[in-house]
């Protein structure tokens, strides 16, 4: 079993609330990641999400394209990032969130190699349809990296239980349909998608897009084992709060 998949699991039969925060790499410049990294870590943070700088972010909301264009204004690249990884030491599972022309550009072979070199555990690619994950899916076969699957909305059942057998990691219940943001009114029927994705599932289901507040991670954790919190933590870091940013984690966690 690779590294994302026990550690998660681990939390999920222990009952405890497994918590992602994504954070935007290099938005505060470079030079900040590991301190980013280590906050969330010290804070109880289960995982950690780290996106990926690109131009056209389709999935993305305001906040965080604006902390993507941040970093790209910042000259930060996926190759720079790599390099900053390679001399971070952290015990907790890093996870690529990337889109697929950024991955293509650097070479699939060559990302998979030098992630190995990294403390990154896990890759979401959300504009990878699952009938191309044999792009990626033989190179990551002998490495302890998982490719973690998405789930919409609007995914057909049989589909759902096609994912979810063959992902890794965790699956990703998107939790709105459109784009990652706060302020979200979840419609009444995501619950029982959210139960039926974990019924099906023998990994942890978390959701994700608009998670913001501590009362959405309670509603949430009635459905699926967890959390994916991204504008919520990118904006507090961009104001410079990292006190808020580990209280909501540490809160979050002990949900």
């Amino acid at each position: 079993m690779k590294t994302l998949d026990k550690r998660l699991k681990e939390k999920q039969e222990q009952g405890q609330t497994i918590i992602v925060p994504y954070i935007m790499a290099g938005a505060q410049g470079l030079e900040h990641l590991a301190d980013e990294i280590h906050l969330l870590e010290k804070a109880g943070a289960s995982a950690i999400e780290l996106g990926i700088p690109f131009s056209d972010p389709v999935a993305d909301g305001p906040v965080i394209q604006a902390a993507g264009l941040e970093a790209l204004n910042r000259k930060v690249t996926l190759e720079k990032i790599i390099a900053v990884l390679q001399s971070i030491e952290t015990e907790i599972p890093l996870i690529f969130m990337s889109y697929l022309n950024p991955l293509f550009s650097f070479g699939l072979e060559r990302l998979v190699t030098e992630l190995e070199k990294t403390p990154v555990k896990g890759l979401i690619i959300p504009d990878m349809p699952y009938e191309h994950k044999g792009y990626l899916e033989p190179l990551l076969e002998q490495t302890d990296i998982s490719l973690i699957p998405l789930v919409a909305l609007t995914t057909p059942r049989e589909r759902i239980k096609q994912l979810v057998e063959e992902g890794e990691g965790f699956i990703y219940a998107v939790a709105v349909n459109g784009v990652t943001g706060t302020g979200r009114d979840y419609q009444e029927e995501l619950d029982e998608h959210l139960k039926f994705i974990q019924q099906v599932s023998d990994k942890p289901v978390l959701a994700g897009f608009g998670v913001a507040t501590i009362d959405h991670v309670n509603r949430f954790r009635k459905s699926c084992a967890g959390v994916v919190v991204g504008s919520k933590i990118v904006q507090l870091l961009k104001e410079g709060d990292g006190e808020a940013v580990a209280s909501f984690v540490e809160q979050a966690s002990s949900v």
